[in-house]
């Protein structure tokens, strides 16, 4: 069975930083996209970030470009969303993807659960 487990979520003042991991298990995600989405109380779940499967292709929200780096660990089966800067309106529960695809911005097809984050003012 497949299963996407987040972590680092948290409570975190403005221009703060965080990082987040997800990690994969039941099947290995070495050759698929991965990517994190996120969804704020009120508002529909929106794209974040999404990496390829060699991390030769990163793709990022507008509003999160230049403060977000997503990264992979294929050895760890694990992705990664650096977060700094982070500002009020990133507060919502941050969730990771993983496609079917080798290369994917919005074609995913396995989540986490969701890990919050909240940013104070």
């Amino acid at each position: 069975q497949v299963q996407l487990v987040e972590s680092g979520g948290g409570l975190v003042q403005a221009g703060g930083s965080l990082r987040l991991s997800c990690a994969a298990s039941g099947r290995t995600f070495s050759k698929n996209a991965m990517g994190w989405f996120r969804q704020a109380p009120g508002k529909e779940r929106e794209f974040v970030a999404a990496i390829s499967w060699s991390g030769g292709s990163t793709y990022y929200a507008d509003s999160v470009k230049g403060r977000f780096t997503i990264s992979r660990d294929n050895a760890k089966n694990t992705v990664y969303l650096q977060m700094n800067s982070l500002k009020p309106e990133d507060t919502a529960v941050y969730y990771c993807a993983a496609s079917l695809l080798m290369v994917a911005r919005y074609e995913f097809h396995y989540w986490g659960q969701g890990t919050q984050v909240t940013v104070s003012s």
